[in-house]
């Protein structure tokens, strides 16, 4: 998997909403410059985030960004999905839509496990959890494997 700025920049500012703790609206260029962000780049993925439902915005002296969910509510996968679509795609496609023949036939299963395996990470991720340092159990047994480092 490759994870673009887009989708790392997303991820950065998601937390750092989350660790804001939601009193007050943060301002763009708060969270560009804490999590090193440029700022036009942040406005459009907060954009993305914001039609995806997971930010809310308001305008104005007293305005800014804030989640718009728990922040245990909001995991990696759904800020991927908000700034670039589905996790794992074929040439664009989805892997259940592919059809492979002969010698390649099993690659469409290939495929799909491996978007099953991008999910049980992202998707059990919650902002939460980063925020608070306390990534679930299957994540951290992955990262205890000396080859997941490399």
């Amino acid at each position: 998997m490759r994870v673009s700025a887009k989708v790392d920049y997303a991820v950065r500012a998601g937390v750092e909403l989350a660790a804001s703790g939601g009193g007050r609206p943060l301002k763009g260029e708060r969270i560009a410059t804490a999590q090193e962000i440029p700022l036009k780049f942040l406005e459009n993925i907060l954009l993305d985030m914001k039609q995806a439902g997971l930010v809310r915005s308001q305008r104005g002296p007293d305005g800014g960004y804030w989640l718009a969910k728990d922040p245990r509510e909001i995991n990696v996968a759904d800020i991927i999905r908000a700034v670039e679509g589905p996790l794992a795609t074929v040439r664009g496609e989805r892997a259940e839509s592919l059809a492979y023949h002969g010698a390649a036939e099993p690659l469409q299963e290939m495929w799909v496990a491996a978007r099953a395996g991008l999910r049980a990470v992202l998707d059990s991720v919650s902002l939460a959890d980063i925020v608070d340092g306390t990534l679930p159990e299957p994540v951290y047994e992955l990262t205890r494997d000396p080859t997941a480092w490399h």
